[in-house]
């Protein structure tokens, strides 16, 4: 079915907990293992149905967060999620216990009760107002950049249209539209701290509602941490010191002398890569979707059915636009087993790396789209964002489409910053567990803390004073800091293991290629190692994948020891 003709229905939250009840129940008296499968795939087919619910007034609330209807029933769905939470935790907490669940766990895998055993440690009903309330202010964080409209030249600009000037060959034209947006940022810099530190403290009386010592513990329940621990990241995260940082720092001091800035960079240089600018893909909008439907084509047969798909039921919303959200996201339409693509093109190379790291999304979600539960469908988010993260570098393969007579310098850049981007994803994980491990720090003290990590994962920024940037308010604008706490090191995770599949691809893209399918088709039936393990590739936690991966990188980029 088509993403228009889809029909939203507003959902009767009586009606959900009654059937919730009766699943439950359902479970509790089950005489057979076949009975109690039966009774919770009723809850699962629910599941769907309002899952399916929410995603389409997400989708359509974020593709024109102006809409009045739409925007109404999102601030419904920031009440009633929570709800649909608590009469979820009787039917699974019912399957967890029930006495056949050896025969269950048989028949739907192993996973999905050990995740759904770190969702019973993670909800409870008396912590229900704290997450209305925090999903209300996520909301008005999300609102509120969305409003942007940045004076540029005479026009009116949202923070996604404004990127390609900051990204321009001219110093004074970058320069001003990095101060434009900064300007944005700090005229709401009162209301982006107040909004934070609400959350902060939310989210705090959460995990002491739930008996534990800080957030960190239950936003790791949250993110379904199934497999490693908090120690677990912390290696990762001095191996990314070691690695990552000077390799970065390598990569930044070349890229002052290439553009002639002073090094460390203003973090208006470190935009821009070449001094006759960076690489931007051919053609207009539409031409980038076309070269995007011809590399799915020839990358494989499954991979040219889903594009197909995807076209042929407008599931795909690209253009960036007045009123609608900012960034970019993959969400599921159980319902019609279809996943969504929502993303802001603006002319830049992050259009490609963008539609190709979305499409990873969507591709994982189209070949597990039958999986039943639905629990199985997808593995925990680290994992998914291998689907992404991996697919961008398959997408190499058109570069000459995507971007002409500029494809290597799409590849030095794409690359570069796959290195890069290491540092910083890690730098946001650690800022945040300094935030919760002390909620009761001031928004100044938050910035101080930023500066000081900056130091050690940074090295390259001249922390100049300036407006917002220069001050350490940076964080600010990444959205996952305000809306998924604990989220952005799974971006981190996935780089390191897509990075051994771009070593793969190297020599042998279809092998490559047989492995990422290996690991995208078990959908949610494996854990993150598993999944890595599956594919035959190192486990980031540990200084091997890191090495390799960044030995290999610069060697390619011409800068070997």
């Amino acid at each position: 079915m088509k993403f228009s003709e889809m029909p939203y229905t507003h959902p009767d939250m009586d009606k959900v907990r009654l059937l919730a009840d009766r699943c439950k129940d359902a479970l509790i008296n089950a005489e057979t293992a076949d009975e109690a499968e039966k009774a919770y795939l009723d809850w699962d087919d629910a599941c769907s149905e309002f899952n399916t619910m929410y995603s389409l007034c997400y989708i359509r609330h974020t593709i024109n967060t102006e809409d009045e209807f739409y925007s109404k029933e999102n601030d419904f769905w920031d009440s009633a999620s929570p709800l649909f939470s608590q009469y979820g935790q009787a039917v699974v907490k019912a399957l967890l216990e029930s006495k056949f669940r050896p025969q269950l766990e048989e028949r739907f895998g192993r996973v999905m009760f050990i995740n759904n055993d770190m969702f019973l440690k993670s909800f409870d009903p008396a912590i229900i107002p704290e997450m209305q309330q925090s999903n209300a202010l996520t909301t008005e964080y999300e609102k509120l950049i969305a409003s942007a409209q940045i004076d540029w030249n005479g026009e009116k600009l949202t923070i996604s249209q404004l990127a390609p000037y900051k990204q321009s060959t001219d110093p004074n034209e970058r320069h001003k539209a990095w101060a434009a947006e900064s300007g944005f940022y700090k005229e709401n810099a009162d209301k982006l701290d107040r909004i934070y530190d609400d959350l902060v403290k939310l989210r705090d009386r959460m995990a002491k509602k739930l008996g534990y010592d800080s957030y960190v513990t239950l936003g790791y329940y949250n993110m379904t941490r199934n497999c490693y621990t908090r120690e677990d990241v912390e290696k990762f995260r001095s191996a990314v010191i070691k690695y990552a940082v000077p390799a970065a720092d390598r990569l930044y001091r070349e890229q002052a002398k290439r553009i002639s800035a002073e090094y460390p960079l203003q973090y208006s240089d470190t935009s821009i890569i070449y001094p006759d600018g960076n690489a931007k893909p051919v053609g207009t909008a539409e031409d980038i979707l076309a070269a995007g439907k011809r590399f799915y084509h020839s990358l494989s047969e499954e991979t040219a059915e889903f594009i197909d798909f995807m076209y042929d039921n407008e599931l795909m919303d690209v253009l960036s636009r007045k009123g609608k959200a900012a960034g970019g996201y993959c969400t599921e339409l159980p319902l019609y087993h279809a996943p969504f693509i929502f993303t802001n093109f603006n002319g830049t190379q992050s259009d490609v790396e963008t539609v190709t790291h979305e499409a990873g999304h969507a591709f994982a979600a189209y070949v597990n789209r039958n999986r039943r539960p639905g629990d199985n469908m997808l593995p925990t988010l680290e994992a998914c964002e291998i689907h992404s993260m991996s697919m961008e570098f398959f997408g190499w393969q058109s570069a000459d489409d995507f971007f002409g007579e500029n494809a290597e310098k799409f590849k030095y850049t794409h690359l570069s910053d796959a290195i890069k981007f290491l540092p910083y994803g890690t730098m946001v994980d650690h800022f945040q567990h300094i935030v919760y491990d002390h909620p009761e720090y001031t928004p100044e003290q938050r910035i101080d803390e930023w500066k000081r990590l900056t130091g050690i994962y940074m090295p390259w920024i001249n922390m100049d004073g300036s407006a917002f940037y220069g001050e350490g308010r940076a964080w600010q604008r990444q959205t996952h800091i305000y809306e998924r706490p604990f989220y952005y090191i799974d971006y981190c995770l996935a780089q390191t293991v897509a990075l051994e599949f771009w070593v793969i691809m190297q020599t042998d893209p279809k092998e490559a290629f047989r492995r990422y399918m290996d690991l995208v088709s078990l959908g949610g039936t494996e854990t993150f190692d598993g999944l890595v393990a599956a594919a035959g590739l190192d486990t980031p936690f540990g200084d091997d994948a890191l090495r390799k991966i960044t030995e290999a990188a610069m060697k390619f980029l011409g800068y070997e020891k």
